[in-house]
Parts: structure tokens; sequence; C-alpha cells
């Protein structure tokens, strides 16, 4: 069973913030780098709307990037909105999600088949 949690989420980020968000993008990938359970990580956009695209091992892994990164994550607020949040992974590690992150209301995706190489 592949134990890999993906977070998933969007951010509508305010008219002339952009420059402002991708300069605190860079923040976020200076502190992410050295977390040992981050398995991948970075961002995309479309406008002004951007994506993380981030992967974890395990619970573990999202709980401890959310503390590391989590004034940052005050800070992109600031200057965007959360507009969809998901957690992707095995039953398991998203049952140890559900009490940790009920304030940021996410979408929870069960894993059920596949591979991974």
């Amino acid at each position: 069973m592949d134990n890999i949690c993906s977070i998933v989420p969007y951010f509508q980020i305010q008219e002339g913030k952009l420059d402002d968000m991708k300069k605190l993008c860079e923040e976020f990938i200076e502190k992410t780098k050295n977390e040992d359970k981050c398995l991948y990580y970075g961002f995309c956009f479309d406008g002004n709307v951007m994506h993380c695209r981030e992967g974890y091992e395990g619970a573990e892994g999202v709980l401890a990037h959310i503390e590391n990164v989590g004034e940052l994550i005050d800070q992109a607020l600031t200057m965007s909105e959360l507009f969809r949040f998901e957690i992707h992974g095995n039953a398991t590690e998203l049952a140890q999600l559900k009490e940790p992150l009920a304030a940021l209301n996410p979408e929870y995706f069960t894993w059920e088949m596949g591979f991974r190489k």
C-alpha cells in the first residue's frame, strides 16, 4: 500500500499581488527543501490562480510540512484566497489528518488502486 499523501491547494491571488506571491513561493521552497519527508514540491500558475504541487511520505510528512511553513501560509492568505483544498492518500494516512486539519476543511480523496515506480 502506497503511503504517499498529496496536498492539493488552489489559491486565487488578489489583483496586483502576483509578483509578491511568487516571491513568497521562493521562501516556501527554501523552507520546504530541507524537510525529510517531502518527496516533491513546486508551484504552478494560470494567470492569478496558483496551485502548489506537493507530496509527502505519509500523514507525518504532511503535518511536519504544515508546521514548518505555517507562518508563510498565513502570509499567503493575506494576498490570496484558498478556494480549493484537497488531500489525496490511502485511508490509513488520511484518517490521521482529519482531526489536525479539520479547521482547513479539506476534501479527502482516498487512493484505491494504481502503482508507483
